[in-house]
């Protein structure tokens, strides 16, 4: 018993000012702390309604190396017009396979300024890689097989660079790392 007590105490002296500090701190609005919601960082697995020539595409951002390497593998849920964009530091020549991805998949190369440059096919499992023939690429965006050709997007059709920036900001990102400065 005299070991609960001072466990007891112990707890009331650590809470007790804890509240009372939470009670009197009060901001300007008038709501404590407490009261105030903090959103959280969106994650690989949050969707960014971004404009790619004349459609709105659902796009999953994956920058990480993490979520680049992870990509679509697995994936079998993935909707007409929902697409996931890997996005690049600097402009590169990039190559991708389909290594236990089940979707058959087309890519579309962007250059830095939001500019289809190349597509191609990317057929389920195959782990051959799919380069691109420019070096001068910063996004890469994986798409339903036939999403670029059926929508009418081919090489010179824009990716809204200003909504793929304001993504990256909400996912915790420096767009302004990314070439994406506004």
């Amino acid at each position: 018993m005299k070991n609960a007590n001072l466990v007891f105490r112990t707890l009331v002296l650590a809470v007790v000012p804890l509240l009372t500090l939470g009670a009197c701190a009060k901001e300007k609005s008038g709501t404590t702390p407490a009261a105030v919601t903090i959103a959280a960082a969106k994650t690989v697995a949050d969707f960014f309604p971004i404009q790619v020539g004349e459609r709105t595409v659902r796009m999953q951002l994956a920058v990480r190396p993490d979520e680049m390497q992870r990509g679509l593998m697995e994936r079998r849920d993935l909707a007409r017009d929902d697409g996931m964009i890997f996005i690049y530091e600097k402009p590169q020549q990039m190559s991708f396979w389909m290594r236990n991805t089940p979707t058959p998949l087309d890519i579309g190369f962007y250059n830095s300024e939001g500019v289809l440059e190349e597509v191609y096919p990317m057929h389920p499992f195959d782990e051959t890689s799919v380069s691109s023939r420019s070096d001068r690429l910063r996004f890469a965006l994986e798409m339903n097989q036939g999403w670029f050709q059926a929508n009418g997007i081919k090489p010179g059709s824009k990716l809204d660079v200003k909504a793929l920036a304001a993504a990256l900001k909400a996912r915790g990102f420096d767009a302004k790392k990314y070439g994406l400065a506004f």
